[in-house]
Parts: C-alpha cells; sequence; structure tokens
C-alpha cells in the first residue's frame, strides 16, 4: 500500500510535533519507508492529497462491554453509580451482551481514530473475539476483583487469558493482568496478582487513586494511602498501566517517578463523575509517563479520543490557570506513543517511524473549523473531532476509508447493541 502525496506527523528530536510531506510505503503489516523515495508499482494506492496522517491513536482504559449501558446513569458520585447502578446490571450481562458492547465500542473507537486501547473486564473471550473481528489493536485483561473467597478462581480465569489471546490476531491481541482496584482487592489477592503477572511476563492495569473515597477507605482499612498499599503488595515491581490517578500527595509523587509504566489519564470521565483533576503537569515534572483514556462509555459517554485531549490540555490550564499548562505537543503524545508505551505495545506502535506497525490514521483537513493551518498540533488538539478522521489502517489493514468501516456491519452493529440493551435491563 503506498499513500501518495501526504502530509504527516512526526515528533522532532526538541520533543515538538513536525509536519513533513512525502510518501508512506506499507509493506505487509509494517512501515517500509516515509517521506521521499523511489518504489515500484504498489498492489493499492491511497490518495492522500488534502489529508493529514498520524500514527493512530491509543485509547489506554476502558471497558468496552458497558457501551450497552451509555447514559443509563448520570449526575450521580462514582461509588452510588458504581454500586447502585453499573454492578448490579453488569451482574446481569451475558457473553451475547458483552460482545455487542464491545463491538459498537470497537466500531466507535476506530471511526474516531483510535487503533489500540487497553480493556479491562469480564467474559475476555468474547471481547477477544469482537477484536479479532474489527481488526482493533487490544490488550485485553480479565478485571479480578474479591467479591468471595474464589481467588485461584478469579486467578485462573486471567492466567487462561493470556495463554488463549496473548499474540492472536496476528499479535494484534496482547494481555495483562488487571487487578480491579485497591478497595476491590485484599492483600493476598493482590499479591497473588502480581505473581501472576510476573509469571506470565506480562505488566499489570488497575484503578488507582480515582477517587477521594478511595482514599478513606484504603486508609481506615490499612492504614496506607492507595499508593503505599499498592507499593506495599509489590505492584510497582512490575510494569503497570495506572488508570485516572487523581488524588496523590507529595510522598506518592516521589513513589511513582520510579514506577514502570505510567499513568492512564481519563480527564472526561473524572470530570463526569465530579472525582477531580488530576495533576497532569506535576507527574510529567516528575518524570511519570501520561498517557490518555476515555474509561468506560457508560461513564465517558463518548470514546472520542480527540475530545479528551481538548479536556486534558483545558483542565491543566484551569488547574493552574496558566494558559501554557499542557501544551498541544505534550496532549499528542500522550494519545499516541506515550499511551503504546505504557500498553507495553510502543516498540511496535505509537510513531509514523519505519520499521513499525503501520497503525495510521489520515485526517480530513479540507473543513471549515480547520482552516486555517497554522500549527498543526495545535489544531488537531484544539479544533479537531473523531467526525475528521477519513481512513484508518491497522496492522497495515484498511480498516476505514471516506468514513466507511470495511469489516464491520455498523447498521448491524446498532440494531443488536439496541436489542442486547433491551434484553439486559429487562433481566434486572
Amino acid at each position: 500500500m503506498l499513500i501518495q502525496n501526504i502530509q504527516y506527523m512526526t515528533i522532532g528530536e526538541n520533543g515538538k510535533w513536525q509536519v513533513k510531506s512525502g510518501d508512506i510505503l506499507v509493506r505487509e503489516n509494517r512501515i517500509e519507508n516515509i517521506g521521499d523515495f523511489s518504489h515500484d508499482e504498489p498492489e493499492e494506492t491511497v490518495d492522500g492529497k488534502g489529508m493529514l496522517a498520524l500514527p493512530g491513536l491509543v485509547n489506554g482504559h476502558q471497558h468496552t462491554p458497558m457501551s450497552l449501558l451509555r447514559c443509563y446513569s448520570d449526575d450521580v458520585p462514582l461509588m452510588t453509580w458504581l454500586n447502585k447502578k453499573m454492578l448490579p446490571v453488569e451482574m446481569k450481562m451475558n457473553d451475547e451482551d458483552r460482545y455487542s458492547g464491545a463491538m459498537i465500542s470497537m466500531a466507535e473507537m476506530i471511526k474516531s481514530g483510535t487503533t489500540s486501547y487497553a480493556d479491562m473486564y469480564i467474559g475476555m473471550d468474547t471481547i477477544g473475539e469482537a477484536a479479532v473481528t474489527t481488526g482493533i489493536r487490544a490488550v485485553i485483561a480479565r478485571g479480578l476483583i474479591a467479591m468471595d473467597d474464589d481467588y485461584e478462581g478469579r486467578l485462573k480465569e486471567a492466567s487462561d487469558v493470556v495463554d488463549r489471546w496473548h499474540g492472536k490476531g496476528n499479535g494484534r491481541i496482547t494481555t495483562m493482568i488487571a487487578p480491579h482496584s485497591p478497595y476491590m482487592c485484599p492483600p493476598e489477592f493482590l499479591k497473588a496478582a502480581v505473581k501472576l503477572s510476573e509469571a506470565k511476563n506480562v505488566p499489570m492495569h488497575i484503578h488507582l487513586a480515582e477517587t477521594k473515597d478511595e482514599e478513606r477507605m484504603i486508609l481506615e482499612k490499612y492504614k496506607m494511602r492507595p499508593v503505599e498499599y499498592l507499593k506495599s503488595a509489590g505492584v510497582f515491581e512490575r510494569p503497570v498501566l495506572l488508570a485516572h490517578g487523581v488524588h496523590f500527595n507529595d510522598e506518592d509523587f516521589k513513589t511513582l517517578e520510579k514506577v514502570q509504566g505510567g499513568i492512564i489519564h481519563n480527564p472526561v470521565s473524572n470530570a463526569k463523575l465530579g472525582c477531580g483533576i488530576s495533576d497532569v503537569k506535576r507527574l510529567i515534572e516528575a518524570g511519570v509517563k501520561v498517557g490518555l483514556g476515555t474509561d468506560g462509555p457508560a461513564s465517558a459517554s463518548s470514546l472520542d479520543l480527540f475530545f479528551e485531549m481538548k479536556a486534558a490540555s483545558w483542565f491543566q490550564k484551569l488547574k493552574y490557570e496558566d494558559a501554557a499548562s499542557l501544551s498541544a505537543h505534550d496532549v499528542l503524545t500522550m494519545a499516541t506513543q506515550n499511551g503504546a508505551d505504557i500498553l507495553g505495545i510502543g516498540e511496535d506502535v505509537g510513531s509514523l517511524t519505519i520499521g513499525k506497525k503501520a497503525d495510521i490514521i489520515l485526517m480530513d483537513m479540507n473543513k471549515l473549523h480547520l482552516t486555517p493551518s497554522h500549527e498543526p498540533a495545535n489544531l488537531l488538539v484544539y479544533s479537531a473531532t473523531g467526525q475528521d478522521v477519513d481512513t484508518v489502517i491497522i496492522d497495515g489493514k484498511m480498516v476505514m476509508r471516506g468514513r466507511e468501516l470495511t469489516m464491520i456491519d455498523e447498521e448491524k452493529v446498532m440494531a443488536e447493541a439496541k436489542d442486547r440493551t433491551k434484553q439486559l435491563l429487562a433481566r434486572v
């Protein structure tokens, strides 16, 4: 595949994004060449005129089946939302529900430029099957919650997900071990999850410091803050994806300086649930890698990472009352290379680099709200939306062209989601 006459975005040595012009040659599933070069006649040619190529976006924290519960419960605190509304319905979900929810989430992500994402849920076989069907790049993990004493059963399910799915889909699917959160995992269970992560040689994925309620619960129960609790269990001895990271003190920031992996910032979900604003500026200054996520569609309501990019920058500017806080260049890196690194796939994706896998999105820049273009990185973060994504290539395959999905029947997916939701709510 040859993408001709395209403007494309790369990160310069100064960490700033820059625009270059040329061609992009994809052979099988990797970028073989980029820029000005000679080439043979390709099997497929894509006209890049009027387009801007970016590395595919990385959604670092998701619960895809929860698309069936989008706007089912809003305007209540997180713990009320979780315990009174979400969990009772989720307990009634079956595999068909989860598959349907995952399909509509993946379709929405692809249409708004996300090519890679991380998922934590239950019934992960159905989510893995949906990832294979849609062509998306997925990092999946069985969410581990100690709702009873069947620790071994939960851990075996997590282990089985790694055994069955790691490397499937031509390598598009990888896995993690995912204890849900400090408040849903007692010490021995959490330590066992750490050991499993080490034994399987895969990273970890866990919610952390999302609310003040979480902080209070862990202090009362274990006489430690959430960060101290994870440290005591050995979590920070493993590469780990820490979702949210809103409530930290000075000692927490010092601990996190040495974390392997990083924080996935979910600004829209955190704002909508009234959890607070993560101090992304201080995390970056402490040397912590920060990526972006939407959280599940039941909390964020939208899976458009362009919306998350805007919110991430806006909230830091408001928090510090400083317009220079968290630049568009920083946010674009969070949504691409940083996210890929935290997911453990940064050597393969996250930038338009020769040798990396061909996860590429083409933005249609011929739009009123994208004209004129003074600073492309700023324009993408502050003006663009997921609706401006014209073409999506994942693992060298065209999964959307001209806004039309090529591997997903969009109408069928929506119809099935409506039907599954109706049946689900009838069981509650």
